[in-house]
């Protein structure tokens, strides 16, 4: 009896599970971690390992890219059909910082596979689902009989991510002719569990700021001036105790301007994961809920926008008392941002807000750090529910939705290149992103390969207007 396309992808895959794994070994053994200067070279060695597989997996163009920091990956391999929509893949190669006395069970750069996990720094995070589009480009080929992918296949590996991305944005607006894609598929994530398969469909964004408030030249005696001239720490605490309101909604005004609301159907979607608040709880180490009212957990920290207090400071820090107006004091402030919501505005609406609340004699600074935008893909999209159809078929069940909390650079590429983001990851949280002994489960990890065998024919074969 001839193979199925889908057991014909499943038997590709374990055939040349043992090389890929161990193609993957040896790309985890380079220590690219880009915190570290004296890792740099090896930042460069990982990029020019990759550049060289990617040839050997059949991408006709890979070329390191340079940037003021430190080096990216881009590949790129066209479709047969000309009229076939355009993916670019986004992933990062650098990796956190390791080493076997933070609590490693064995060398973080030597990769070790024990009860069907592989452990390695980066494993997950993220050359692990870097790598498994090299093997699920291989299986798509197979399994069709094509030599060319279905849809025009662009890969860009970066190597400062875990440094903040400091060039990233730059770089994609000096190439973004190179980079233009109808979609863009983000495999720097992952899913709720293992059991739970998942998709993505966005990312907050974020704006932070520093405010240094200044009062009299110098320390000055409380009890001789006390009442009589703004105290600058009082009005960082007035600031602080003025960001929201008693329903924990930030108070800013204007600082829901133009946000997008959840959905009904997102609201149900998101009541569907089987979340347990106490154990998430536990893992926050926190005694008990908080946020904006109306909303559940996991819509405060997926779907809406929120202002927190990162620190406050100013005026006598030592043992027993000093009685000062201390000279100055200051606040650290950040806000998670949600679709439709524009830092530059949020930028904007902060300074007139500090502007109205500080008295006269406190002068201040506030600095704006570099923005991060949000990213949010409609449910209906055509190019997600490939992405969808594509992992059903691969983990054989029903897949969910959850957005991320938290911020990244795929936000730039929305913003440069005007195409939607799309997520595909299979870690999990157990994986230990940043921490001690960091793994992926080998079976997720080969359902990767799996899903992305599958999702470039059928963004080929039912994307075909998104020119």
């Amino acid at each position: 009896m001839s193979e199925t396309p889908d057991s014909a992808v499943r038997t590709y895959i374990g055939s040349h599970r043992a090389a890929f794994l161990d193609d993957l070994a040896e790309w985890l053994r380079i220590p690219s971690v880009s915190a570290q200067p004296e890792h740099a070279a090896d930042v460069r060695r990982s990029a020019e390992w990759l550049a060289a597989k990617l040839r050997d997996t059949g991408f006709p163009t890979t070329e390191v890219w340079p940037t003021d920091g430190a080096p990216a990956v881009f590949a790129e391999w066209p479709a047969d059909d000309p009229q076939a929509p355009t993916v670019l893949v986004y992933g990062h190669h650098d990796v956190q910082p390791a080493a076997r006395e933070d609590g490693w069970d064995s060398d973080p750069f030597e990769p070790v596979i024990r009860e069907g996990r592989l452990y390695a720094r980066g494993a997950a995070d993220d050359k692990g689902q870097v790598f498994f589009h090299t093997l699920g480009i291989r299986a798509h080929l197979a399994a069709t009989g094509r030599t060319a992918p279905a849809v025009h296949l662009k890969l860009l590996v970066e190597g400062e991510e875990e440094s903040g991305s400091p060039h990233f944005r730059a770089l994609v607006e000096q190439h973004a002719d190179r980079l233009a894609a109808d979609a863009v598929i983000v495999s720097d994530t992952g899913m709720w569990s293992a059991n739970t398969p998942t998709v993505c469909t966005g990312m907050r964004g974020l704006a932070e700021c520093e405010i240094l408030l200044h009062g009299p030249d110098q320390d000055i005696h409380s009890g001789s001036f006390g009442g009589a001239v703004p105290n600058p720490a009082t009005e960082a605490a007035r600031l602080v105790a003025a960001l929201h309101d008693q329903h924990a909604r930030v108070a800013i005004p204007g600082f829901y301007d133009g946000i997008t609301d959840l959905t009904d159907r997102e609201r149900a979607l998101f009541a569907e994961l089987p979340f347990d608040e106490e154990e998430w709880l536990r893992t926050a180490k926190s005694a008990g809920t908080h946020g904006e009212r109306g909303y559940t957990t996991l819509e405060r920290i997926w779907a809406r926008p929120t202002a927190e207090v990162n620190g406050i400071g100013g005026g006598y820090q030592g043992p027993g008392s000093k009685t000062i107006i201390p000279s100055s004091a200051m606040v650290k402030l950040s806000f998670r941002l949600v679709a439709g919501q524009d830092p530059d505005h949020i930028e904007k609406a902060v300074r007139a807000w500090a502007a109205d609340r500080l008295p006269n004699g406190i002068r201040y600074e506030i600095t704006f750090g570099a923005a991060t935008r949000p990213c949010l893909t409609p449910l209906d999209h055509p190019a997600l529910q490939s992405v969808v159809r594509a992992m059903g078929r691969a983990f054989q069940q029903p897949i969910r939705f959850t957005r991320e909390g938290g911020s990244g650079p795929a936000a730039d590429l929305q913003d440069v290149l005007g195409a939607p983001v799309l997520f595909l990851g299979i870690s999990i949280p157990s994986d230990g992103w940043h921490a001690p002994n960091e793994k992926v489960e080998l079976d997720l990890l080969l359902k990767g390969v799996e899903t992305a065998a599958y999702l470039w024919g059928d963004l080929g074969e039912n994307w075909r207007d998104a020119h």
